[in-house]
Order: structure tokens, then sequence, then C-alpha cells
């Protein structure tokens, strides 16, 4: 990255931080500043354990004891122990948190509002696109991708969602025993590897490889969730897979997918991978890809 755009990075912080009153000890024209106010909003009409809102704000524990003991000495939230685990803590909003997070959410409107009011219709347009990009990119800087144990819960409940995705995708179903096998035993080193990326301490991909001395490498289990698409993780997630198998040795990398996966055939031949014969028998194929990594 060049000079140019950290001093880029660094404006556009400048303005957001003063247009959305993020200095402000009154933010929105209340009794409390943005930290505040985010938290009273996080916690929702529904309450929140206390370590969900600390992974999903990106907070480090202090801090946000700090701003809860605030709003709880205020009267708009309580924070209690859960029933089911002693260790785990609950914030609930009480009737004033209520009705203060919904002046705020009014307020919150009407500061977006005053953001696309000077403009012209199109430079509207303009600003909200312009908005949505920085939002995707910026989303997809905060995903954390890592090797997990199969086993691990992020691990299982990506491989589930895999299953199932695939089940309700293809035409006939989709059964695991049918298919060659990717086994907990074939995705720990050193027989293979499982990436889980994650957004806070939600699982939103994964995605694994086979390693085979001596022939190529198999990429297999790709999945982003959802919510999670649309923000290149994709491509990010078969980046870092390629890397892992470049370090292994791997000359080559192959995979098969299925005629349903438009998406992600898309993905596969825009990273550079090229359709070849069919070097399995995986029953779920009807594509099968390979590309030449570097060493």
């Amino acid at each position: 990255m060049s000079h140019d755009q950290l001093v880029q990075v660094r404006r556009f912080n400048r303005v957001v931080t003063r247009r959305a009153g993020a200095l402000e000890d009154h933010f929105l024209a209340r009794d409390r500043p943005l930290g505040e106010a985010r938290v009273l909003w996080e916690i929702g009409p529904d309450g929140s354990d206390v370590r969900t809102l600390r992974s999903r704000l990106g907070l480090d524990s202090g801090y946000l004891s700090r701003l809860l003991r605030s709003l709880e000495q205020a009267g708009l939230i309580v924070v209690e122990r859960c029933d089911g685990d002693r260790r785990v803590y609950t914030a609930q909003l009480t009737a004033a948190g209520v009705k203060e997070r919904n002046v705020l959410d009014r307020r919150s409107d009407d500061l977006a509002e005053s953001f696309l009011a000077p403009l012209s219709a199109s430079q509207r347009e303009r600003l909200v696109n312009a908005m949505g990009e920085v939002e995707r990119l910026l989303t997809l800087g905060m995903v954390e991708i890592a090797p997990r144990d199969p086993t691990d819960p992020q691990a299982q409940f990506c491989l589930r969602e895999y299953v199932s995705e695939l089940d309700r995708r293809f035409d006939d179903g989709f059964d695991p025993k049918r298919s060659i096998s990717a086994d907990a035993r074939e995705l720990r080193p050193p027989a293979g590897v499982l990436l889980v990326a994650s957004l806070g301490s939600e699982p939103v991909g994964c995605g694994a490889l086979k390693f085979h001395p001596g022939e190529p490498t198999e990429i297999k289990r790709m999945w982003v969730a959802e919510s999670a698409r649309g923000f290149g993780l994709g491509r990010r997630l078969l980046g870092e897979l390629e890397t892992l198998a470049v370090e292994s040795g791997s000359r080559v990398v192959r995979l098969e997918t299925n005629r349903t996966l438009t998406q992600a055939i898309a993905l596969y031949r825009s990273a550079g991978y090229a359709e070849v014969a069919p070097f399995n028998d995986e029953p779920y194929a009807h594509h099968w890809f390979e590309k030449r990594i570097k060493t």
C-alpha cells in the first residue's frame, strides 16, 4: 500500500467521525457519548449476553464493563448472571432503556437524512452506493481466517451448513456419504487443513485442503454464509488455501463442483482455474477445475 492511500484513509476517518458526531459527549443531543449509545443499540429489545456484545463490537472487556456500568447507573439496562450458566452475564434494557433506544433510533434516521438532504438525487445515489462499497470492503477486512480442527464447534457449524446448502440446491439433494470423503481425519495436519472464517464470534465461511504427496492438492468444503456473500470472502478464502498449498510444496490445486453452484464456478474461472477432464468419480460433480500455482 502506498503513503497516499494511508493519507486518504486517515482523511476519510476524520470526516466520518466529525460528521457522525463521534467526538461529541452528547451524541444525537442525548446525555451520553457515541460508545454508550451504540452499546444500548446493540443490546436491543431482546437483550444480549456480554460476551456476544464484546465480540460484536470488538471491545476489550474492561472498556465494555465501564460502558455497561454507566448505562446501568443511568437506569437504562440491567446486567445479570444467566440462569443456565452462572459464568455468563446478560444485559437487558429497562423500560427507560427501551424508550431511550427508540429516541436514538429516530434521531439516527434524522442524522442519516441530514447526510443526504443537501445533495442532489444523483449525488445521493453516488454517496449511498459508495457507502455500500466501503461497508463491504471494511467488513471483509474484519473477517479473520484461521485453521481450526474439524471438531471445533465453529468448524462443525460451517460443515453442517455446507452440507445443508448443497442438499437444498442440488437437483437430487446431497448425501455426504455418497460423495468423495473429506472427514475430520483427512482435514487435519498432515493429511489436510481446514480454514474457518469468522466475523466477530460468528463463523461465516470455510474451506479445506486434502494433501496428496506427489499429486495435486484437493480443495474441499468451500462455503460462505449468505450473510457474508458479496464481500469477496470466497475469493479471499480461495487465496488463503492456495497459499497453504504452496507452503506444502504443491504445484497444482484442483477441485470439482456441481453445475448449480454458478457463483462458485464463476469465482474459480475468474481466479485462473481451467476446466479439465474429470479426474475422479465424484457423483455430484459436473465440472472439474485445475490451477497451476507458483511455488
